[in-house]
C-alpha cells in the first residue's frame, strides 16, 4: 500500500466572476442590458480568474497536514477538489483510501427527518453500511450530546445541535483520509474540546487528516506540517511552526504609502525578541517593540500609546509613554522620533495583535494609528486557559491525616456558631 495518502500535482482551478444564466428567461434581459451598456460578450473576458495556480503537495498516510492563508487564498477550493465536489481545470489529484469530508457539517440532513433517521441517511451518504451505522449508533448519539432530542425532527434543532450531530456522524465513519474545514469550532466551548480530542483519536488511529483553519494555534498544535497559500499559490510548505511564523510575518508586513495630510505619522514598527524581528514567541518571553514616528509638519505634546488585542480583537493590554513616566515630545517636518517598549509576554497560547497609536492627551487627538501594527503567535507548553499566564505550580500534592493543630481548632469550634472568620 502506498505511503502517500493524498497528492495534488500542478493543480489549477479557474472560476468566472459574475452571474450564470441557466434559463432563456434570465439570459435575454441580461444580453439586452449588455447591448445598451456596450459591453463585449467574449468567453475569455477579464471576469475569469485563477483560484489555484500550480499547487503541488503530498500528505503521507497517518499525517496531520494543515493549510492556512487569508480568505480567498484557495483553501476550501483545494478541499472541494480533493473531495471530488469539483474538478481541477488542469493538473490532477490522487486520494488513496476511504475519504470523509467535514466541509459543510450536516449537508446531507433532511429537515423533516428525526436526528436518528438523519444519522442513517448521512452515514449512508458518507459511505457507511447500515450494519456499521447500527453498531455505532449509540456512540454517535452519546458524542453529540443531544440524546433527549434524537427522535425530534432536525428542523426544530438549534444550529449548535445541528452541527453537533453532523460532526458526530462524520467522525465516526472510520475514514482513512479526513478533510476538515473550520469545523472544530462548532458548538459550545466544551463540545469544541470534544471535537479536538476526537480528531486526535482519528489521527492516532492511523487516519490522514487535511486540516484547513484560521485558528493558527490549532493548526500549529494539531498538524505536523503545513502549507501556506496566498492568492491561489503555494508560498511555503514545511513544519507548522515555521510556516505559521512566515504567515504571521507576511500578515504583519507594514503598510506603505501613508497619507501626507497628517502632521505626524507612524513610519515603522518592529516586534522582536533577543534574536531580532520575530512573530512567534514563548509564553513569558521578553519582547521589544521599536516604534518610529516621522513629522510632516510641526506637531507638539505627542504621546505613543501601545496596546495589544487578542484573536477576537478584545483589548487585553494598554500603556503609553506618558503613563510610564515620560514627557510628551514634539516633531517638525522631517524629524524622526524613536522609542522602544520592553515587556514580558505573559500570555496563554494564542494569536495577539500589537497596535500603536500617536496620541495627544490634552486635546484627545488621534494623529495616526496602526491597528494592528503586526500579528504575533504566543505558545505555551502548559495547559492554561484565559488570557494571562501566571505560570502556576503545584507545591503540595498529598493525602494524610489532619495535623494536631487542626484537630484542636476543629474541636474548639464545635457548637460555637456565634463566631465567624
Amino acid at each position: 500500500m502506498s505511503e502517500v495518502a493524498l497528492r495534488m500535482e500542478h493543480v489549477y482551478k479557474k472560476f468566472r466572476k459574475g452571474e450564470i444564466y441557466n434559463s432563456l428567461r434570465d439570459l435575454i434581459p441580461a444580453l439586452t442590458g449588455r447591448m445598451f451598456r456596450q459591453q463585449e460578450l467574449r468567453a475569455g473576458d477579464k471576469r475569469e480568474f485563477w483560484a489555484l495556480q500550480d499547487v503541488s503537495f503530498e500528505v503521507e498516510r497517518g499525517e496531520a497536514f494543515g493549510i492556512i492563508g487569508h480568505n480567498g487564498a484557495g483553501k476550501s477550493t483545494i478541499l472541494k477538489i480533493l473531495s471530488r465536489i469539483m474538478k481541477p481545470t488542469k493538473g490532477r489529484m490522487v486520494v488513496h483510501g476511504r475519504l470523509s469530508a467535514l466541509i459543510e457539517i450536516a449537508a446531507g440532513f433532511h429537515q423533516d427527518l428525526t436526528g436518528r433517521e438523519n444519522i442513517f441517511l448521512n452515514g449512508t451518504i458518507l459511505g457507511m453500511t447500515k450494519r456499521e451505522i447500527e453498531s455505532k449508533l449509540d456512540q454517535i448519539i452519546a458524542f453529540s450530546g443531544i440524546e433527549e432530542f434524537i427522535d425530534t425532527p432536525v428542523k426544530r434543532y438549534s444550529s449548535g445541535m445541528y452541527a453537533r450531530l453532523g460532526f458526530s456522524v462524520a467522525t465516526h465513519v472510520d475514514p482513512e483520509v479526513v478533510l476538515v474545514d473550520e469545523v472544530l469550532s462548532v458548538g459550545d466551548y466544551l463540545f469544541q474540546n470534544k471535537c479536538v480530542e476526537r480528531m486526535k483519536e482519528v489521527v492516532s488511529s492511523g487516519a490522514t487528516v487535511l486540516f484547513v483553519s484560521h485558528n493558527l494555534k490549532a493548526v500549529a498544535e494539531f498538524c505536523h506540517r503545513c502549507l501556506l497559500l496566498e492568492r491561489g499559490r503555494a508560498i511555503k510548505i514545511g513544519p507548522s511552526d515555521e510556516v505559521v511564523s512566515s504567515y504571521l510575518a507576511r500578515t504583519g508586513a507594514l503598510r506603505s504609502g501613508r497619507t501626507h495630510s497628517k502632521p505626524v505619522v507612524i513610519s515603522k514598527v518592529t516586534f522582536r525578541n533577543q534574536h531580532g524581528e520575530c512573530a512567534r514567541f514563548k509564553s513569558g518571553e521578553k519582547a521589544w517593540i521599536d516604534i518610529e514616528v516621522t513629522g510632516r509638519s510641526h506637531c507638539e505634546k505627542l504621546d505613543i500609546t501601545f496596546y495589544i488585542t487578542d484573536a477576537n480583537h478584545k483589548e487585553i493590554f494598554d500603556t503609553s509613554t506618558q503613563r510610564l513616566g515620560f514627557d510628551s515630545f514634539t516633531v517638525d517636518e522631517g524629524v524622526v522620533f524613536r522609542c522602544t517598549f520592553e515587556l514580558y509576554l505573559n500570555f496563554v497560547s494564542g494569536i495577539y495583535h500589537p497596535s500603536v497609536l500617536i496620541w495627544r492627551y490634552e486635546t484627545q487627538t488621534n494623529y495616526d494609528e496602526w491597528e494592528p501594527a503586526t500579528t504575533i503567535y504566543v505558545s505555551s507548553e502548559d495547559d492554561v486557559r484565559g488570557v494571562t499566564h501566571c505560570f502556576p505550580k503545584v507545591v503540595r500534592y498529598e493525602i494524610g491525616a489532619p495535623s494536631v493543630e487542626n484537630l484542636k481548632v476543629t474541636a474548639g469550634n464545635v457548637g460555637n456558631d456565634s463566631e465567624s472568620c
